[in-house]
């Protein structure tokens, strides 16, 4: 580990050196590129600097230990455990940012929502899904744009895609895929009996044009009027966007946009996501005995989390993680949740790469 540590450092000198120069500028691509490797490198000479100081330390405070004055001693003693102790953390702290990166993490993405078993609930629960992401990704000033929808007749959504945008948007929602289920009276139930519906939620990097190429003549895109709320709100002409991938059959639309051509734009990046959601699923599912666990499986059929409204209370299952603070969850509160789910990944990854 520590070779590794000395080679982060030679190449974080040497990025920084570059950056200083200048010479990068008129490279815009290869500039921005380093500005994020010298970023995500800085973490870890941040660590490893403050791991070797608290080295340097233990090693002082075990001379005052052998020093025959009984208050240095005293001293010592005091503070010897909570060096280790420090010093412990910071190793763990060290093996999980030489883990090897998720190239995806730094990538915007399509949240898609669906709503599963329940009929009318699980659309007005696919609708609150919707608000809760949409609340999250204002905290983190991200920028959200609904791609595509479907209406339910008693409201909610039947689904929805959403583009959000920002900064290591993947990496903070990527554990989200899976059946989301709610325990709670609808609004609908007279007798006050207690439903249980689920939705589906999927959680899908932006592809870039590099990633995946898709044959034109694959593709069988029509285009039709966009429905609207009525009156002049109407759309009369053919602006919306229908993308059909005839090999696999994944249909894609947009109608978010009143240019045809601008909802086509929007379809195809969509395209380009589900696809290579899709062929990384099968990568995965023929090389990993342990496909649970990676990310972006497109293992969707796994309940992952339950809200419970007449308790007040979340629970991730994968976890075993459980809040009694259902309401400021609903309203985007979600980086504990997000915070433990990314430690218990990053914990299964580092004991696979001890074993």
């Amino acid at each position: 580990m520590f070779q590794k540590l000395e080679e982060v450092v030679e190449r974080f000198r040497e990025v920084e050196g570059l950056l200083a120069s200048g010479e990068v500028l008129a490279d815009r691509e290869r500039f921005l590129a380093l500005t994020r490797e010298h970023a995500d490198l800085s973490a870890v000479v941040e660590a490893y600097g403050l791991y070797k100081k608290t080295c340097a330390d233990i090693e002082g405070v075990r001379e005052l230990l052998q020093d025959g004055d009984p208050e240095m001693k005293a001293m010592a003693h005091i503070e010897m455990p909570e060096l280790e102790a420090r010093r412990t953390d910071l190793e763990q702290q060290l093996r999980v940012l030489l883990l090897p990166r998720d190239p995806n993490d730094e990538k915007n993405i399509f949240l898609e929502i669906r709503a599963g078993t329940g009929g009318e609930e699980a659309a007005l629960f696919a609708y609150d899904l919707f608000r809760m992401y949409q609340h999250y990704a204002e905290r983190h000033a991200w920028q959200v744009t609904t791609e595509s929808f479907s209406e339910a007749d008693a409201g909610g959504f039947k689904e929805v895609v959403m583009q959000i945008r920002g900064q290591r948007v993947y990496s903070r929602l990527k554990y989200e895929s899976g059946t989301h289920r709610v325990q709670r009276v609808p609004v609908t139930e007279a007798q006050g009996r207690i439903h249980t519906s689920a939705c589906t939620v999927a959680v899908l990097p932006e592809a870039e044009e590099v990633d995946l190429e898709i044959d034109p003549g694959d593709l069988r895109i029509d285009v039709f009027r966009a429905s609207g709320s009525g009156g002049q709100h109407v759309n009369k002409t053919e602006s919306a966007v229908r993308i059909t991938h005839l090999p696999t059959g994944v249909v894609v639309s947009c109608q978010d946009e009143k240019s045809q051509h601008k909802n086509k734009a929007r379809a195809m990046k969509v395209l380009r996501a589900r696809l290579l959601d899709a062929l990384t699923a099968q990568q995965q599912a023929r090389t990993a005995a342990d496909r649970k666990s990676q990310v972006g499986s497109g293992d969707r059929s796994e309940r992952i989390r339950t809200y419970n409204f007449p308790q007040g209370r979340v629970t991730d299952h994968r976890i075993n993680l459980t809040l009694y603070r259902l309401e400021s969850v609903m309203n985007g509160d979600l980086d504990e949740i997000l915070d433990a789910l990314i430690t218990h990944y990053q914990a299964e990854a580092l004991a696979r790469q001890e074993a």
